[in-house]
């Protein structure tokens, strides 16, 4: 099943009654299914079929969707609302007359909401016709931007398999340095006692026990264990497809407490630059899963 993210852009155009109208989509990174609408005057009964419309189609993201006249249609253009200009000028007259008020000047008047109406008549527009034309544009609509938010979610999976294998090689790398730990720390025991005394005579057994107690203390093994078990997992995911945005979100989570506990726990300067390049990774894997759905 193919995957998708929750970035994607579309535009539909449309015509009905001699006009022509436009829908524009476009959708980005959300914790669900935010709906934002922008309809021209006399379209806001179109928001509940839309919103049914849309919620049929994608299940998370921030939408944006607007709706308006298309300036290239054949009845689109300027036209001025006669009656709200009169009783805007009877208005002005008598401020001017009576509160010895600026007479308004005509770019004032015409700049006032109301005054110019853009494109066509719109008052009742989103009925019979128009109304079906619209909503019938709006899933072509929908399924371009699906079609887009599909090809960059395979996009995304690809950059975030890429990830999982630097995360993958990573972690071997980790676990190739448990070998000989006990070794390298009984060396840097002795080491340590040197300094403070060349003096003092080293019991072997006891050295050797020492370094075997720290080794324990710092065995990353059962978070190495973790880590492939979460990879495994993360692999399975993007392998079946669907939503998944939520689930590797928690799994980066996962990944990342495992990798803190690495560098805590890690008793070489090797291991530790080790986790902190898993961190880094870590990172960009949850960023890139923050886009997908």
């Amino acid at each position: 099943m193919r995957i998708q993210s929750m970035t994607g852009f579309a535009r539909q155009v449309f015509t009905v009654v001699s006009s022509s109208y436009v829908w524009e989509l476009k959708s980005v990174n959300g914790r669900g299914l935010e709906l934002r609408f922008r309809l021209p005057p006399g379209f806001d009964g179109l928001e509940p079929s839309a919103r049914e419309a849309v919620r049929s189609h994608l299940s998370r993201g921030s939408c944006y969707l607007n709706l308006q006249e298309d300036g290239g249609g054949a009845e689109a253009g300027v036209t001025i609302n006669e009656a709200a200009l009169r009783l805007v000028l009877e208005r002005a007259k008598r401020l001017a007359e009576e509160d010895e008020v600026q007479p308004a000047r005509a770019d004032g008047l015409l700049a006032l909401r109301g005054v110019i109406v853009q494109g066509s008549n719109s008052e009742g527009a989103a009925e019979g016709p128009v109304a079906e034309a619209a909503v019938a544009a709006l899933h072509e609509a929908l399924d371009a931007l699906v079609t887009t938010r599909l090809e960059e979610g395979e996009r995304l999976r690809t950059h975030l398999t890429e990830i999982i294998d630097r995360i993958e090689g990573l972690v071997e790398a980790a676990e190739a340095r448990l070998g000989g730990m006990v070794e390298r720390l009984r060396a840097r025991i002795r080491e340590q006692v040197e300094f403070i005394s060349s003096e003092t005579q080293l019991d072997e057994g006891r050295l050797y026990q020492e370094a075997l107690m720290t080794a324990t203390k710092a065995d990353i093994r059962e978070e190495i264990d973790r880590l492939k078990a979460h990879i495994a997992e993360a692999r399975t995911r993007l392998s079946e497809g669907g939503v998944i945005g939520r689930r590797l979100d928690f799994l980066s989570q996962e990944f990342n407490r495992e990798a803190n506990t690495l560098c805590s726990k890690s008793s070489d300067h090797e291991t530790t630059a080790i986790g902190l390049d898993l961190k880094s990774a870590i990172d960009q894997f949850r960023e890139q899963v923050q886009n997908l759905e």
